[in-house]
């Protein structure tokens, strides 16, 4: 029967196992599969020996006739899950030497992703010590009899993975719910990562592929959206690139083109264009002025750069400063002009016959270049950090291996595809993953951005703490209803805008942590594993490593290792140091992990002053005052700063948008919140608007440079 089978599944799946070496392990063994189907015990049934037992539930025998017909089997171990004798007998027959199969999610996903693992199963580890293999059944999703809402197919290709044997860590003398709790999150652990892993071993190797396989399974659907309320389905979507990219060979003379364009259809469509021929795009901040611009440009060695006409008159953006620089004006206006209506019409006749890429997509290297980002230069001299496809669709997977972001969820992106957390959160992610996306051109619109995530029914939404505290002011309580998600990173996520959202919208804010240079994000925290006031927990694939810090007690310098992280600078200099460390990115941030892996970001290390010999974090600071003034309304805005001091070395400036707010109020809530009178700023500095980047951080570099042109009071 087992043979025939599998006989079967090859015939109509295109069925493969990997790594079955594995399950000839003897007993006490554990296996631990994803649940995506009811044919899951079919598909890791046909590679098991006779004497591997599926646990099943004595309810569910109840459903069918079909149901108990199953259950009889000698291959089945019925349990009553209600039970708390449960476990206990599957305990015994694990310690008799037995080898069981057991899905620890219990029940079929409803989203296709690994879902919460009931904490028997960690129990069961911690009384019996078995051994453990995980099983990552891949395709499974797809199938008829498949709980989640994707697209379904009646023969999509299944493979089934097996991990190597592993061995539970020993948790020490603690209670034993606290061992389940540890043990529990240990397998959830093993079983992301090989989700994970696998992906990036047998998935698409390149972004564009990645975007195509998603097309594939649903090219009508609507992807992408802006503000014009033009439609993109992924059929409009490959035949506009495909048109674009052939283009390019007669404009463009290097390998990277400067790319200045808002959040709307033509970014995407020009960055797959863009990628189909051999191209690597360097993306530049609009909202940095033209000499920030042009330096950026010099930077990435770019001769070209493509934009908007009609973007560029209604941001006002000096063009002539760009070309004076020697860089060369393309308009996407003008490129559409030699492009036929007849041959658009053939490129979205031979879309419908069958989605395909570009003829130059294969020039894409998955280890290649994929873009060129540039860090917002609030502490310096803008870096120009250059992305693989690998790093980009790493990033990508490890967040969908930890969120369950499906094919119904609306994605709402106001932040800047210049910045990497709108490029690979907020347009790559469900590019790839088959969602819908709506690309709004400013996250500034602070009455507008809450009305239309209302109106387009979105699902996951993304921000900085500066704009989610904007929206919360000016968002009626019902507009964000529709919710699941809220990520905010790019910045410390404020007590105060969270238990704003809680209060007014019912909403929890998950809060992530990220940069440039790691694609961005290293880790977040989730709805199943939320730690309030931490940055949750490194995504899977990553490694850290902490180095003390001089004058720093607690916590020290994170650095980080992972398939995300960048090739490198363009920038020589920062690129040399980068190379030194051997594969590892110094984050420059001061953080705390803590026993259950929850990073805690304790400040920037440049944000630390030294004051009478000891390290003071002004991002402490900041956060200790935020909300701290209900009296000034919610647009109290304030930042901290150090200035040289002759007799202290650096003292302490507090610059805000409030001329009455005053040293002795800053005082009380310095010492009420248990901080050091060195925390305590020596002086407040009014200024009306106090600069931010498009990310929504304070530009603190613009901001030492208004102190020292604003004389002391």
């Amino acid at each position: 029967m087992k043979f025939i089978l599998r006989w079967l599944l090859r015939l109509f799946y295109r069925f493969e196992a990997f790594n079955t070496e594995v399950l000839s392990t003897p007993g006490p063994v554990l296996l631990l599969p994803n649940h995506v189907s009811w044919w899951d015990w079919a598909i890791i049934g046909v590679c098991l020996n006779d004497d591997w037992r599926f646990v099943t539930s004595k309810t569910v025998a109840h459903t069918s006739w079909l149901h108990r017909k199953l259950m009889d089997s000698p291959r089945t171990f019925p349990v009553d899950m209600n039970s708390a004798y449960a476990v206990k007998h599957m305990a015994e027959f694990l310690q008799k030497g037995g080898r069981l199969v057991l899905f620890p999610e219990g029940r079929i996903s409803w989203t296709g992703s690994l879902m919460k693992l009931f904490d028997g199963t960690g129990f069961l580890v911690h009384r019996t010590r078995p051994r453990v293999i995980t099983a990552y059944i891949r395709g499974g999703s797809r199938l008829p009899f498949s709980r989640n809402p994707d697209p379904k197919k009646l023969f999509p290709k299944l493979t089934a993975h097996f991990s190597e044997v592993q061995q539970p860590p020993e948790v020490g003398q603690v209670s034993s719910s606290r061992a389940r709790k540890l043990l529990t999150r240990w397998l959830r652990d093993r079983m992301m990562l090989q989700q994970f892993e696998t992906e990036m071993e047998f998935g698409a190797r390149t972004v564009p592929e990645a975007i195509l396989h998603a097309a594939r399974e649903n090219p009508g659907m609507t992807m992408l959206q802006d503000a014009t309320l033009k439609k993109l389905s992924y059929r409009k979507y490959l035949a506009g690139a495909r048109l674009l990219s052939a283009q390019w060979d007669s404009l463009l003379s290097g390998e990277r083109v400067a790319v200045l364009l808002p959040n709307a259809n033509a970014m995407p469509v020009t960055l797959l264009s863009l990628w189909s021929a051999g191209k690597v795009p360097a993306i530049l901040n609009y909202t940095a002025g033209p000499a920030v611009m042009a330096t950026c440009a010099r930077i990435a060695a770019v001769r070209e750069v493509i934009t908007s006409r009609q973007f560029v008159l209604k941001a006002t953006i000096n063009v002539a400063a760009l070309e004076s620089a020697g860089l060369k004006i393309i308009y996407l206006e003008d490129v559409r002009k030699n492009i036929s209506k007849a041959g658009a019409f053939l490129g979205f006749l031979r879309q419908a016959l069958r989605p395909c890429l570009p003829d130059g997509a294969g020039k894409c290297r998955h280890d290649g270049a994929a873009v060129v980002l540039f860090t917002s230069g609030s502490e310096g001299e803008p870096k120009a950090v250059a992305l693989s496809h690998r790093n980009l669709l790493a990033n990508v997977r490890q967040m969908l291996s930890i969120i369950d972001i499906n094919s119904t969820d609306r994605i709402f992106n106001a932040l800047p595809l210049f910045h990497s957390f709108g490029l690979t959160v907020g347009l790559l992610m469900p590019m790839a993953r088959g969602a819908f996306t709506f690309l709004y051109l400013s996250p500034l619109h602070y009455k507008v951005v809450p009305s239309a995530v209302y109106d387009l029914r979105c699902t996951a939404f993304f921000g900085t703490n500066t704009f989610l505290a904007g929206y919360a002011r000016k968002a009626h309580p019902y507009d964000f209803h529709t919710l699941r998600f809220v990520y905010a990173g790019a910045e410390k996520l404020l007590d105060s805008t969270c238990i704003l959202w809680m209060r007014r919208f019912g909403v929890r804010i998950n809060e992530g942590y990220g940069a440039t240079e790691c694609s961005p994000v290293i880790s977040a925290n989730t709805p199943i594993e939320p730690k309030y006031g931490s940055a949750g927990r490194l995504v899977p694939g990553m490694e850290y490593r902490i180095e003390p810090v001089e004058g720093v007690t607690e916590g020290g310098r994170l650095l980080v290792r992972g398939p995300n992280v960048m090739l490198g600078y363009l920038n020589p200099e920062p690129n040399a140091k980068f190379k030194e460390l051997g594969g590892w990115y110094d984050t420059g941030d001061v953080v705390r992990v803590d026993d259950e892996g929850f990073v805690h970001i304790l400040g920037r290390l440049k944000r630390f002053a030294k004051i009478s010999g000891e390290m003071v974090s002004l991002g402490a600071i900041e956060e200790a005052l935020a909300g701290a003034f209900p009296q000034f309304g919610l647009h109290l805005a304030l930042a901290v700063v150090a200035i040289r001091d002759e007799s202290r070395g650096e003292k302490l400036v507090l610059a805000t948008n409030e001329p009455k707010l005053t040293l002795d109020q800053v005082r009380e809530v310095i010492r009420s919140k248990g901080l050091s009178n060195l925390a305590v700023p020596r002086e407040i500095r009014h200024i009306h608007n106090l600069p931010i980047l498009g990310s929504g951080k304070v530009n603190y570099r613009e901001l030492d440079n208004l102190l020292k042109k604003q004389p002391s009071v």
